[in-house]
């Protein structure tokens, strides 16, 4: 079986975790910090905080930006849950558009969803391409939007704008203009998770980024202290001799990273511009293999101011109805292959629909969402693997619909 996204665990990751676990400190301590750091100075930021997932990251942001209850979140249809669980779990309301070709948020339909209720835009970094960032900067930032935004809370009321968090769970190492994603929201998060270009078995990382007059030095301590219910001393200064007096200074969360889990995000980073590189050629390799194919639309990799970080290789096959895709997708496992789709559209899940969201009202999510299977893309992905997942993928359509493919 080619599993479809095993963890990169090398020696170096095993000995970083077992000098954590020697070290004496196991939870949130000196790792972590050495993990931010290494984060902050690869994406070329001056504050990443790291916690324990994306979703509680997500959300602890959006209750520090104070979403009252009618407060509403621009996101897109075509998303993992948690992107709009967080801003249900952080008081507010989800308000779904319809993404592009490329599956990435339509930035038209976003400015259009537009309320004086609408207190952030979150779009989504899908398999990793950064979304367009000029345009949902430039719609945070026009006159007529700013007119229209009332805020509901004092933070809110000193940006005195729509907030852009974006959800770069896909996209660590990804470029947009020339710079990492990162460098082009108010907050970006990463997520850390098990089947992540980077990870540390569950963890999410925050960028903070925003404007004058925030200082966000400040800001990280203020969110660091948010992650540990509000506790003016983490658990390593209180361990110190004479450090055992803290005060709670408000309503926090308990989120924070361990650093036995930092450990292994540090080892991974040290090599993750190789890491990049790889994924980058198994990408082409697929690409190359699928591209004149003419039953096959291969995504983009990059474009004239964006570069994928490779996190999945989504293709999507023409023509196809959802229940002949599911055919497919059978017919590769029988080949021992595991693959996956990304993702089932928010609306098309229970929960959503029982909220009022219907798929009828997101085409292309649907389109997208019926014609695409995900295909394994990791650093210990072999050539001869990758050929004959390439081989597998054409022999199962070619099974399914009785259609020869035609280069």
């Amino acid at each position: 079986m080619i599993p479809f996204s095993p963890p990169h665990i090398t020696d170096d990751v095993i000995s970083e975790v077992v000098d954590a676990l020697e070290s004496g400190w196991i939870t949130t301590g000196p790792k972590v910090k050495l993990l931010e750091n290494k984060l902050a100075n690869f994406i070329g930021v001056n504050n990443v905080l790291c916690v324990n997932s994306w979703t509680s990251g997500t959300i602890m942001v959006l209750r520090w930006l104070g979403l009252k209850d009618g407060d509403e979140v621009i996101l897109p249809a075509y998303t993992y849950s948690a992107t709009a669980l967080a801003v249900i779990h952080a008081g507010g309301t989800p308000v779904m558009v319809d993404v592009d070709d490329n599956f990435n948020i339509d930035v038209d339909k976003v400015e259009k969803a537009i309320t004086p209720r609408t207190k952030a835009i979150m779009p989504v970094d899908f398999a990793g391409l950064p979304c367009d960032y000029d345009g949902l900067n430039k719609i945070v930032h026009k006159s007529a939007t700013r007119k229209m935004f009332e805020p509901t809370s004092a933070v809110q009321e000193k940006l005195g704008r729509i907030l852009l968090i974006s959800d770069a769970a896909h996209s660590l190492g990804a470029t947009y203009k020339d710079e990492k994603t990162g460098n082009h929201s108010d907050i970006t998060v990463f997520s850390l998770h098990a089947v992540k270009n980077v990870t540390t078995a569950e963890g999410g990382a925050i960028v903070i980024n925003m404007p004058t007059p925030f200082d966000n030095d400040a800001l990280y301590t203020e969110l660091r202290m948010m992650t540990l219910n509000c506790q003016t001393k983490d658990a390593f200064n209180k361990s110190k001799a004479g450090g055992w007096r803290y005060d709670i200074v408000g309503l926090g969360m308990k989120i924070n990273m361990a650093d036995v889990n930092a450990a292994i995000g540090l080892a991974q980073m040290k090599e993750y511009d190789e890491l990049l590189i790889r994924r980058e050629a198994i990408f082409q390799k697929y690409a190359d293999g699928f591209k004149n194919h003419n039953c096959f639309k291969v995504p983009s990799m990059q474009d004239e101011s964006r570069k994928s970080s490779c996190h999945i290789f989504p293709i999507r096959i023409k023509n196809i109805s959802e229940e002949d895709r599911d055919k497919i997708i059978d017919e590769i496992t029988e080949m021992k292959i595991a693959v996956n789709v990304h993702f089932i559209p928010l609306p098309m899940l229970s929960y959503f629909k029982n909220l009022g969201y219907q798929i009828g009202d997101y085409p292309k999510s649907f389109d997208n969402y019926a014609a695409e299977i995900s295909l394994p893309i990791y650093p210990q992905l072999k050539d001869n693997e990758i050929e004959y997942i390439i081989d597998s993928v054409i022999k199962s359509y070619e099974k399914v619909t009785e259609r020869f493919v035609i280069k």
